[in-house]
């Protein structure tokens, strides 16, 4: 199956969520988040994307996961995720009683696909406290694609988390998690990278954008927004609707898009120092904000 019969399906099987001008959505993806060990790259930002999804729940955006939320590849089950980082997960879950959180699952967390193991392992977690067991994600559904369109004007916006272009991480995923377990999980201690990773390896990186904006254009040119690569990407009215939302795994900053107001804005946080010497997360606006309406399809 080529990558366009791949971006097709998912497209096809989406599930459609709608959205107008009030609507306030942020989306990241590629968190990775791991088991806190040397070999978890979501440890170093942890602070600030705990600090921007407190934000972002305060304001009463939704929150969209776009793949590879967790690191499934380097650890054996999401149990060891899970107690690394409580606090994050429960803060999800805080969005998820709301139906405020959505998530598509990715290659680095591509066991999501399969439902049975999201009931098995994201449903519930143990209390040690209470000595009991409580509900964390009861009958969350984790999709390949989303597509949001707006109630008003018909706009539709597709996502998904951008392997579909990438045949090796997409068809042979459990080849590469083997590799990545037992090989290059215990590297990247030395500092070692997985040169499997698209984010690692420049050349595989253009292809695997280029296969989607080809998708999108052959689509009559079909907004689109993924991760995987890591690379952000937000382009200009009139240019192929290709977005990235980065990843949160940057050095020292997360990166993701803002939906808010019928715009879309592409921007970081990270930690800044203040004249007192005091450390702060801060929010910047990298990109925008740009209107949806200005990408939508010209009228024939």
């Amino acid at each position: 199956m080529s990558s366009q019969s791949r971006l097709d399906r998912a497209y096809r099987e989406a599930r459609v969520i709608p959205f107008d001008d009030r609507s306030r959505l942020i989306l990241f993806s590629d968190c990775h988040r791991g088991d806190n060990s040397f070999a978890d790259d979501f440890a170093n930002n942890r602070n600030i994307y705990y600090h921007a999804l407190k934000h972002y729940y305060r304001e009463g955006f939704t929150y969209l996961e776009l793949g590879d939320g967790d690191e499934l590849w380097e650890n054996l089950s999401f149990a060891s995720v899970f107690e690394a980082h409580k606090n994050v997960f429960l803060l999800l879950r805080q969005f998820y009683q709301e139906d405020r959180l959505h998530r598509i699952w990715g290659n680095h967390d591509m066991s999501y696909k399969d439902p049975k193991y999201v009931e098995a392992h994201l449903s519930r977690y143990f209390e040690p406290i209470e000595a009991q067991d409580r509900e964390l994600f009861k009958g969350m559904r984790i999709e390949e694609g989303i597509i949001l369109k707006h109630t008003q004007s018909g706009q539709e916006l597709f996502l998904c988390h951008g392997h579909q272009a990438d045949w090796w991480n997409y068809t042979f995923w459990r080849w590469s998690r083997f590799l990545v377990r037992v090989l290059w999980k215990p590297l990247q201690v030395w500092g070692i990278a997985d040169p499997t990773s698209p984010a690692r390896n420049y050349k595989e990186l253009i292809r695997i954008e280029r296969r989607i904006k080809n998708w999108s254009v052959a689509r009559g040119l079909r907004l689109t927004i993924v991760g995987h690569t890591h690379r952000p990407r937000f382009p200009e009215p009139g240019e192929i609707p290709f977005f990235n939302d980065g990843s949160c795994v940057h050095p020292r900053s997360i990166t993701g898009l803002e939906i808010e107001n019928g715009q879309i804005a592409l921007i970081k946080w990270q930690i800044a120092t203040t004249e007192e010497g005091v450390l702060k997360v801060v929010r910047i606006l990298l990109e925008g904000p740009q209107k949806l309406a200005d990408y939508r399809l010209p009228e024939i």
